[in-house]
């Protein structure tokens, strides 16, 4: 009797583990022959994924060619205010002459690749990418006006020397008044470097009117810097602008206060170095 039922419970198991091996060789057989097909809604999704993905290695390669056309605007704009860095009074005009071809050229060279990978995009989106190249391409200009006429190069000015490098169909490339400003602020430091030069060179006068020339602009920027949006960078050459109003202002003073002692010096091969209010050199 015991045999009996064990054999029974025994033959029921087995054939419950029959029929689930069945079952699961079904639905493997099942699920090889029919597969997972993609709905419409996620189809629509992989295609906008897709897309994005796209656009964004286009935004990126854009940048890094906006990049390196800010880099060669930059690296050629430093040519050109070194090359007004020359200047004195027996080459002036000459020296003025050569700047002027020198940043003509990295108007038509540079600066027009740069507009041509800028048009027909948004390009405010990288400012970021060429903001460094284009403050150094107003630094210079500016530096050359001021040399040539003794006024300063304004914002509109510029923007219409850079119009016919766009595209009549497409929105022009305009410099922003940020990025103008901050060319301006580094103006500052290469008129410190020239008042000191003209200085040494006996050309007092020139010095005085650099000398005004930036305490105007530094009056001008104080007023108008802390109502500034993005203000941070504008705040940091601030600082950098006070300290060259102060030493063009002390080699002025020095000037007038012990000038008279060392003014038949001035120009010649000797060295005045108490004319810049420094201790003289052994």
């Amino acid at each position: 009797m015991f045999c009996a039922s064990a054999f029974y419970k025994l033959s029921f198991m087995a054939s419950k583990l029959q029929r689930l091996h069945r079952l699961a060789e079904t639905t493997l057989q099942s699920a090889t022959k029919r597969p997972r097909t993609m709905t419409t809604a996620e189809s629509s999704m992989k295609d906008a994924f897709g897309k994005y993905a796209d656009y964004l290695n286009q935004l990126n390669d854009k940048r890094e060619r906006v990049v390196k056309a800010s880099r060669d605007i930059t690296i050629n704009s430093k040519k050109v205010i070194f090359q007004v860095q020359r200047i004195s009074k027996y080459n002036r005009e000459e020296v003025i002459e050569k700047a002027e071809k020198d940043l003509a050229a990295v108007t038509a060279q540079y600066v027009a690749r740069l507009v041509k990978e800028l048009e027909g995009t948004d390009f405010w989106k990288l400012r970021r990418a060429y903001s460094p190249g284009v403050q150094e391409y107003v630094e210079a200009a500016t530096l050359c006006k001021f040399c040539k006429t003794g006024t300063l190069l304004n914002l509109d000015e510029i923007n219409a020397a850079l119009l016919p490098l766009s595209d009549p169909s497409h929105e022009p490339l305009q410099i922003n008044v940020l990025d103008y400003l901050l060319g301006l602020a580094d103006l500052t430091g290469e008129l410190m470097r020239l008042a000191i030069g003209r200085i040494s060179d006996g050309e007092l006068e020139f010095a005085e009117k650099i000398c005004k020339f930036v305490r105007e602009i530094h009056r001008e920027l104080t007023l108008l810097a802390p109502n500034m949006d993005d203000s941070f960078e504008m705040k940091t050459k601030m600082d950098t602008m006070l300290q060259s109003v102060k030493k063009i202002e002390n080699a002025c003073f020095s000037v007038h206060v012990r000038g008279s002692e060392y003014i038949p010096l001035l120009g010649s091969d000797v060295p005045s170095y108490p004319l810049l209010g420094l201790s003289e050199l052994e």
